[in-house]
């Protein structure tokens, strides 16, 4: 019995252990979860300047940069890595386990899309928008785990019939545009600079309506 109740406590500790290090659960202020489903959690971190935060662990992940951004971070092996990224830059970052101090004297502000499961099999796309438009598709990243595509349109750019497969979306600029499907039906699109979406595999056309540049980062889930 003595032995049953020692099992039992070193399974709590270590499930409170691996909770401790979930940011969302020890920086709930920092960590937000936009989205999740089962191959994705999407967070928008948020922090103020010169603020830390302490020991925590996420698995694969792409980060999007809604500012600039000078952060020291803090291995959980005591090493102490400084890292600048400017506003709309994407990055791929293994599973790691560190500590954060934002060391800029300004607030700043990501999109982390933390990868679940493994990669899956590849969706069959024919008119991968890549090929079909590499103008306004660009690809930036690209490994088993994910594809990240900037895409751009000019002030009332139009952008023939093409598809995605699944993907997380996050706005750089305000969104305006008109989604016409291949069944003829159409849907307008209006989102603010730095939302964030999750979108199933589609098959559209897409105008902007705008007389601004439009530019947003999609992260294809493989």
């Amino acid at each position: 019995m003595r032995r049953l109740f020692l099992t039992i406590a070193v399974l709590l500790v270590s499930g409170f252990r691996g909770a401790a290090q979930d940011p969302v659960q020890l920086s709930p202020a920092e960590f937000k979860v936009e989205v999740e489903n089962e191959r994705v959690r999407v967070l928008r971190v948020k922090r103020a300047a010169h603020a830390k935060s302490p020991l925590h662990e996420h698995p694969a992940a792409v980060a999007i940069y809604l500012t600039d951004l000078h952060v020291k971070i803090h291995g959980a092996d005591g090493s102490v890595q400084e890292v600048t990224r400017k506003k709309g830059q994407a990055s791929f970052n293994a599973a790691t386990k560190h500590a954060e101090e934002n060391v800029a004297d300004q607030p700043l502000e990501a999109i982390v899309i933390e990868l679940k499961a493994g990669p899956g099999a590849p969706l069959p796309l024919p008119l991968d928008a890549v090929k079909v438009d590499p103008k306004h598709n660009v690809v930036e990243i690209e490994n088993e785990r994910v594809r990240v595509i900037r895409i751009l349109r000019e002030p009332h750019a139009k952008m023939p019939l093409h598809e995605h497969g699944r993907y997380v979306s996050v706005a750089l600029t305000d969104v305006g545009s008109r989604t016409t499907f291949p069944d003829g039906t159409t849907r307008e699109n209006r989102r603010k600079a730095g939302e964030a979406g999750w979108r199933d595999p589609v098959k559209h056309s897409i105008e902007n309506l705008g007389d601004q540049h439009m530019e947003e980062i999609q992260v294809e889930i493989k």
